[in-house]
């Protein structure tokens, strides 16, 4: 039964998410290409940094900030507003009674999956940052093909990906505790359960932004 409800909550988070993430991807890169490119022109520093710049800017802050925020608001308020809504019909109430673990059933799955699938979702953000980035410089003009691979292959540092990872598991675990909680202790009636719904996509937002800083400091110093 947990097997079952894990993998439903990975293809709802994972699969469900996919197509946002994408789109937001292939602008953050593109939109950070143009404007590196913008910048950079007439400056002294060689046009193959924009790939170089790319790279990094998506690897260590964008993909999982952006990423991570953006299904706050998908997937945490859908947490809230599920968990919210059972907990207003009494379903909750009844499974208790039955003996069920109501938190452990309801919850654990759902943090399983999101801290299974998230980092997968960065991962794809990354890579789909990265091609949103040639798509926009290369075909245009602003940058040679040969210059953009250069950048992205120059002055990597695989420590970057490890902090991109350490990101996206701590935001996984944040945006659905903070997104069941919500919906868990709702009380009241509709009203309440969109208040609830609300708050989780706030309360989540302030926090990722938060631990964001706070991993920043810690990795880097």
């Amino acid at each position: 039964m947990y097997w079952k409800e894990t993998m439903r909550q990975m293809n709802d988070i994972g699969v469900g998410s996919l197509v946002i993430v994408g789109l937001i991807s292939v602008f953050i890169g593109a939109v950070a290409a143009v404007q590196f490119a913008y910048q950079l022109s007439g400056q002294m520093i060689p046009r193959y940094y924009i790939g170089y710049i790319i790279r990094d800017l998506t690897i260590i802050e964008l993909s999982p900030t952006i990423t991570c925020l953006v299904l706050a608001g998908k997937v945490g308020s859908n947490m809230a507003a599920e968990i919210g809504g059972m907990r207003q019909k009494e379903h909750i109430d009844a499974m208790e009674i039955m003996g069920v673990n109501t938190a452990a059933y309801l919850i654990l799955p759902k943090l399983i999956a999101a801290i299974v699938v998230i980092p997968m979702l960065v991962s794809i953000s990354a890579f789909v940052s990265i091609v949103g980035g040639y798509l926009a410089s290369v075909p245009t003009g602003e940058i040679t093909d040969s210059e953009y691979i250069r950048g992205l292959r120059s002055f990597f540092v695989p420590y970057n990906v490890f902090m991109m990872y350490v990101k996206a598991f701590v935001f996984a675990i944040i945006l659905t505790a903070v997104s069941c909680y919500q919906g868990y202790f709702v009380k009241g009636g509709s009203v309440e359960l969109g208040e609830a719904s609300t708050q989780a996509v706030v309360y989540s937002d302030i926090l990722i932004l938060l631990a964001d800083y706070i991993i920043v400091l810690i990795l880097t110093t």
